[in-house]
């Protein structure tokens, strides 16, 4: 249910390191960074990461074609100097740069490249990057004159194909290390499942600073798993760590007294938290209620009815903003600017109810039989924004005679009931994005799709509106226009807008700790936020870790 969505532009060779790197900061090299994993990573092969503990490794070690600027979200020359993409969206060719060696010394080519596109493609693999290039069926044809130059050609059409590399680090062809032969600016050293990660300073790493000094300036990081958010934010205060690459509001004002130095907050996130109703025809709750969570005035007016700046001032102290619907506009090209803002409204609320069949009988909404308008709203256990979410919808839709109850379950659980049994009326969750492109929406926007929530796994269209989104969806894929798939994605957020299938409400900002000690961080509202740039974070002239000496 949670995907993760990678935008990317393609740019001319530019300079291999960042301008903030000086000749005063260079000097002030080495040292150790420390921060906390939370979960074990599921695996070092970089073609089967799935989970964020894995996707972390991935990308402080994996080197990448083109590798999108976190900050910029524009597509920046990596292992390839330059590329070009044919018209048709099929095929691409890359130049390579020369004279590199993987993390063990073996030397990198164009044999490379090929054997992990192969590798990402092969169905026997099931890589969930290669599904992000899989738009028909057929093989990738791949060719390689020269050492430095490959072309991959790709059986359809790929929507924005050169974005996509940001994501497929590159696999040496002949190492005995396998996938533990990197090109990018750290290698995994050891590895102690339940205690730590450490990854060191690839010596054979391509980039350099303006100076000529070899990057990373970092001699190693070492990762700590740590499941408990509480026990982080502890080692942090202490000094044991130095980075928190993302922080709940609540953590994020309490460090933010402490240490404002070392409280970051980038802006509004891609992450989104939204509500939707159970639209399942064979869900086991009365059919009365499916014709409510059917209508469209019933989920418009239930939008309108949603206070969603208190939700952002309250549960998220200001560190929020309102949603406009699937896209944050922290996604500078993608987002549709023409949609109105989300409005708080429950005079409003009523009249679309009362033009839909229900009165307010004192305090109580019914529907035309007579039915009481209430429900029960599930969300995850141990969250508290989206347990306190809850809490004051609940309130805001008292306003409207609508009763909510509120059930809590285990991660598991809850998503035993949202995507197999179905046994929930509606649910409270989120999105975690990392991709700025919509293309990585389609299991959630077509109807067939098993994350198309409300209703999934369709044999075909229930209703227009999603007849005419899977049109827009699949013409955009098969699109190589920006422009076009531009207007498609503008039309399908309109529409999402109109129809409220997902009633979002906020849109969380991004706010990691950092330690003063860190020079050169830049926090970014795109996942990696604190260490997207870590291999020219450095360690200043004091040793000491974390918030505090």
């Amino acid at each position: 249910m949670i995907r993760r969505v990678c935008l990317v532009l393609v740019l001319t060779l530019v300079s291999c390191c960042p301008s903030f790197v000086s000749a005063e900061s260079a000097s002030q090299s080495g040292g150790e960074l420390h921060f906390c994993l939370h979960g074990e990573p599921k695996t070092f092969n970089p073609l089967l990461v799935e989970d964020g503990q894995s996707e972390t490794v991935r990308y402080l070690t994996g080197g990448v074609l083109i590798r999108l600027n976190r900050q910029t979200q524009a597509l920046e020359p990596a292992l390839a100097t330059s590329w070009k993409a044919t018209p048709d969206g099929r095929t691409i060719t890359f130049h390579l740069r020369t004279g590199l060696h993987f993390s063990d010394g073996t030397p990198f080519t164009s044999e490379d490249v090929a054997y992990t596109v192969k590798a990402l493609m092969d169905p026997q693999l099931h890589s969930p990057t290669g599904d992000s290039f899989r738009s028909g069926d057929g093989q990738v044809s791949v060719q390689t004159p020269t050492a430095d130059t490959i072309t991959v050609t790709f059986p359809a059409p790929v929507a924005g194909l050169e974005r996509l590399f940001d994501q497929v680090a590159i696999l040496s062809a002949h190492s005995p290390k396998k996938e533990m032969a990197v090109l990018g600016p750290f290698y995994v050293a050891d590895y102690s499942p339940g205690s730590y990660l450490l990854l060191r300073r690839n010596p054979n790493y391509w980039k350099k600073d303006k100076e000529g000094k070899p990057l990373p300036y970092l001699d190693s990081i070492r990762l700590d798993i740590q499941r408990n958010h509480d026990i982080e934010i502890l080692r942090f205060r202490r000094g044991e760590i130095h980075i928190i690459n993302s922080l709940d509001a609540d953590l994020f004002d309490r460090l933010q007294k402490e240490s404002p130095a070392a409280a970051h907050d980038a802006g509004p996130s891609l992450d989104s938290e939204f509500v939707w109703f159970n639209q399942v025809p064979t869900a086991a709750f009365p059919d009365y209620k499916k014709a409510w969570f059917r209508s469209t005035e019933f989920r418009k007016a239930l939008s309108l009815a949603i206070n969603r700046d208190d939700l952002a001032r309250i549960v998220y102290a200001g560190h929020a903003q309102p949603a406009y619907g699937p896209i944050s506009p922290a996604n500078h090209f993608w987002f549709n600017s023409a949609l109105p803002a989300p409005k708080y409204d429950s005079a409003a609320a009523l009249r679309l109810l009362t033009q839909a069949g229900f009165r307010l009988e004192g305090e109580t909404l019914r529907d035309a039989s007579g039915n009481r308008v209430e429900f029960t709203l599930v969300t995850s256990t141990g969250n508290k924004p989206r347990e306190q979410m809850v809490t004051m919808i609940q309130q805001d839709l008292s306003q409207i005679g609508i009763k909510v109850n509120m059930v809590t379950l285990d991660f598991p659980s809850l998503i035993e009931r949202i995507t197999r049994t179905f046994d929930y009326e509606a649910c409270l969750l989120g999105f975690t994005n990392t991709d700025l492109d919509p293309n990585s929406q389609m299991n959630v926007w077509l109807s067939s799709a098993e994350n198309h929530q409300w209703n999934p796994k369709q044999s075909k269209p229930a209703t227009a509106w999603e007849a005419e989104i899977d049109r827009l969806m699949q013409s955009q894929a098969s699109s190589t226009s920006d422009k076009k798939r531009k207007a498609d994605w503008d039309r399908v957020q309109q529409i999402v807008f109109e129809q409220q299938p997902f009633i979002y409400l906020i849109n969380r900002d991004a706010m990691s700790a950092i330690s003063p000690t860190v020079i050169g961080s830049a926090p970014s509202v795109l996942d990696p936020h604190a260490f997207w740039n870590a291999d020219v974070l450095r360690l200043g002239p004091d040793p000491s870790l974390g918030a505090q000496k």
